[in-house]
């Protein structure tokens, strides 16, 4: 897999179209974080999207979107779950640099690779989590430490919510990228939002730069301390959806 100067030039195009001016290490950066999924991706499933302006448009654009919901450029504590090849966290982290993440994935081979691309990229202030969403929600671990949680997993929101609202401190946003705006299954999840102490904010809808892709960021504000017993033990919540 290759690129030419004229995709590069259309990330910092797209970037600019966020209002983020890309420098050439964060260039650099991106570059090599491409190297290492298509590498990796060719003994192990990280992603079906390998051409590299798709991955920039589809993965790393899509990934930084976030920017229009919330206000990046401060130093958040921010946990992405269910991370897979590390998206969106660490796009996240090489275009800004002052939030702290944690990414958190199931699949110890994925992890084993984010933690490639974190030492081959030099990244600071983020770190990985073997495990599943239910196991470290859990008191005296990672319950309620984040100002942010987002996900960009492809589960109904009933099932995301109770996987990551458990991780959101009181005043926090727990934000689920969709590809679509949600209504029926918004109104569905409701009910599973409100027990766990979350309350519907927004949804910030957009069109990815230079592009016909609609995103849609959904907002869930954390209202009040998520009641003890949820998240409920490992493979529960996608059994039986509150």
């Amino acid at each position: 897999m290759s690129w030419n100067q004229s995709e590069l030039i259309k990330l910092k195009e797209d970037a600019l179209a966020f209002g983020i001016q890309l420098d050439e290490e964060q260039l650099q950066r991106f570059i090599k974080y491409y190297e290492l999924l298509v590498e990796w991706n060719s003994f192990m499933n990280l992603t079906a999207i390998t051409e590299f302006e798709a991955v920039c448009t589809k993965h790393f654009i899509d990934s930084i979107s976030l920017c229009r919901a919330v206000d990046c450029s401060k130093a958040y504590e921010l946990i992405d779950i269910g991370t897979g090849a590390g998206f969106p966290g660490i796009p996240l982290k090489i275009v800004f640099p002052n939030l702290k993440i944690t990414l958190l994935d199931s699949l110890g081979k994925r992890v084993k690779f984010l933690n490639t691309v974190i030492a081959e990229l030099g990244l600071q202030g983020i770190e990985t989590i073997h495990g599943r969403a239910e196991d470290f929600a859990k008191s005296g671990m990672l319950r309620e430490l984040f100002d942010l949680c987002v996900s960009r997993a492809v589960a109904n929101l009933s099932i995301l919510s109770e996987y990551c609202l458990p991780y959101v401190k009181v005043g926090g946003y727990f934000i689920s990228y969709k590809s679509e705006k949600i209504t029926d299954e918004l109104q569905m999840a409701q009910t599973a939002i409100q027990i766990l102490g979350g309350a519907v904010y927004d949804q910030k809808e957009l069109i990815l730069p230079n592009s016909n892709i609609y995103r849609n960021l959904l907002m869930i504000k954390k209202v009040q301390d998520t009641p003890k017993k949820y998240p409920r033990k490992a493979g529960l919540p996608s059994k039986e959806p509150l």
